[in-house]
């Protein structure tokens, strides 16, 4: 069984008019992100982005399944990103450069001297760096990114450059790490080679690429969202296109020509 998913366009201050053709044509439009909607809404899992940045995003932090769940939302977040094209200069923000304390992180966040006590890592094209809860955390500009996350809409927002949107002081100091922050999945991943990325605890998620390893389709059961990141991609015969994204529930009908790659992702 194969369904395609409806692909949502969504346009951000932040986001980019230079958006490659293959993702289609936005007539000029600033385009921050693209995603796919389960046919199952909330209830689905997990969720699958592109994100494309001219400028910084706010610095945020996400809660763990208890707290989101305490706080009403049906699980928490946790998400990971891998960096399709990285302009020179572009960088990612992952957890604080040293220890903090909750006081000192509020008042920097009013002041926006937050800024200054988070991680700026050189981002390039193949990284991939997986996002715990409670990592406080933003993405540079500059950047072309897929996202695969826990799918929730829950983030807290700690400061933002001056946008007119709501901050979420209080609930994000409560479920922050404020301490530096590294996670052994983080990884440059070969764009030629077959490998699992993310082994639970809320979801999987393996890089494919030509000749599909035998081992990651044996592994892979449920529901499994496919996500082109080149041409050259195939779903029991049907071309899927750097863009799209599609559920099945079979991984051998999955066929990727040589140079090509794809994620696949399904739930822990």
């Amino acid at each position: 069984m194969l369904t395609r998913l409806e692909t949502i366009i969504i346009e951000k201050p932040w986001g980019r008019t230079d958006i490659p053709r293959a993702f289609g044509d936005f007539g000029g439009r600033r385009i921050g992100e693209i995603w796919f909607a389960n046919p199952a809404g909330d209830d689905a899992p997990i969720m699958v982005k592109f994100l494309f940045t001219s400028e910084r995003l706010s610095i945020q932090v996400h809660p763990d399944d208890e707290a989101a769940q305490a706080a009403g939302f049906p699980r928490g977040k946790e998400e990971c990103w891998l960096i399709l094209d990285a302009q020179p200069g572009a960088e990612l923000g992952v957890g604080l450069n040293r220890a903090s304390s909750l006081a000192e992180l509020h008042a920097a966040a009013l002041d926006g001297s937050i800024v200054d006590l988070i991680d700026w890592r050189p981002s390039q094209a193949d990284d991939f760096v997986y996002n715990r809860a409670g990592t406080i955390h933003a993405i540079g500009p500059g950047l072309r990114v897929v996202e695969v996350q826990q799918n929730v809409d829950c983030t807290y927002r700690l400061y933002d450059y001056g946008r007119p949107r709501e901050l979420h002081l209080d609930e994000g100091l409560k479920v922050a790490n404020p301490a530096p922050v590294h996670d052994s999945r983080d990884a440059t991943i070969d764009p030629r080679a077959n490998r699992m990325l993310v082994s639970g605890p809320h979801f999987h998620l393996a890089h494919l690429a030509a000749p599909v390893d035998p081992a990651i389709r044996a592994q892979a059961q449920g529901e499994l969202t496919f996500v082109p990141l080149s041409a050259g991609c195939r779903v029991a015969g049907e071309a899927v296109a750097l863009g799209e994204a599609v559920l099945l529930d079979d991984p051998s009908t999955i066929e990727i020509d040589a140079g090509g790659r794809a994620l696949l992702t399904w739930p822990a």
